[in-house]
């Protein structure tokens, strides 16, 4: 499988300038709202990428420290990636256990990526280098697992808050498009593995109202018994459920970590493969580089690259 097609069309790769933590302090937060930027040495008028982590068994993977493997790509390739660690991170479960919202922080989730828009100058000022490099009207979103259910929220989906029965909507209209990666699916009766009683509000989410663009990854050997018994097409409800335009990439092969996109060699990723990694960070930058500069033909070359010939590494479909 060649890729060389790929990288020339995102442009060639270069250093990366990562700053952690910036340091935003949130009215009735429990605790202050952290973040890490990465972001190309060279460049201006450069695009962000907010990124929401997954709850993952390891400690620090999930919070402004983990996915340096997508986080470190994007920002080679022209874009600047800014990560919170959110309240479900277990690095933050000794301080925050007894908060409102816990222990899923559905609504914090969301209105972290609110705070940082409403504070990105702040943020562009903070990292040395970086102040007047921003273009402040291109921002897309991505997230990995419980963070493609906060993608979808600020994408559109709709939400059953489970206390009051009302149904919540946190859409943030500056993400013009996002990337959900190994999201969660819907609720109801399919909603039925362990699981389900522990995390209810992952079935509260409905995506009739999802109506960003966005790119739904799943991996075809992602079953997530635990959750429910539909198998791996589970992960493509915010494609199947959601309104156009959508795109799905289903990896082949892939599990839940999609080859290893949480860390690098992290043991808990059950498919370690740095080619999928790979292939998985040159489409997601190559989709959200069309996106944000509509007519350029990035996420095409990307697509004939990597998911045709004799050797794909997987199957695009789009509606």
């Amino acid at each position: 499988m060649s890729t060389s097609t790929t990288v020339d069309a995102l442009g060639a790769a270069v250093p990366v300038l990562s700053f952690s933590p910036v340091v935003l302090s949130v009215p009735g937060r429990p605790v202050d709202l952290q973040v890490r930027v990465s972001a190309p040495a060279t460049g201006t008028s450069l695009p962000v990428i907010l990124f929401s982590h997954g709850h993952g068994p390891s400690n620090n993977l999930s919070s402004l420290n983990g996915y340096a493997p997508l986080a470190s790509f994007w920002a080679a390739h022209g874009f600047v990636v800014v990560q919170p660690t959110h309240l479900t991170s277990s690095t933050l479960t000794h301080l925050v256990a007894d908060a409102p919202g816990a222990p899923d922080f559905w609504r914090s989730r969301a209105e972290d990526m609110t705070h940082i828009l409403d504070r990105l100058d702040v943020i562009e000022n903070a990292v040395p280098q970086l102040a007047g490099r921003i273009d402040h009207t291109k921002v897309a979103l991505a997230g990995h697992s419980l963070g493609g259910f906060t993608a979808a929220l600020l994408l559109g989906a709709g939400l059953t808050d489970p206390d009051t029965g009302n149904v919540v909507h946190l859409v943030e209209p500056r993400i013009k498009a996002g990337v959900l990666l190994a999201a969660p699916g819907r609720g109801g009766d399919v909603l039925n593995g362990p699981m389900a009683e522990l995390w209810p509000i992952i079935g509260a989410v409905d995506f009739s109202t999802m109506t960003a663009p966005a790119l739904v990854v799943v991996g075809d050997n992602d079953d997530s018994r635990h959750f429910t018994d539909m198998g791996p097409d589970w992960h493509a409800d915010s494609y199947t459920l959601a309104p156009g335009p959508k795109t799905l990439l289903t990896l082949f092969d892939a599990e839940h970590g999609l080859g290893g996109i949480a860390g690098y060699d992290a043991a808990e990723t059950t498919d370690e493969n740095p080619e999928r990694v790979a292939v998985l960070s040159q489409l997601t930058a190559a989709y959200l580089h069309t996106q944000l500069h509509p007519g350029t033909s990035t996420w095409q070359i990307a697509c004939e690259a990597l998911t045709a010939g004799l050797d794909p590494a997987g199957r695009v479909e789009s509606k």
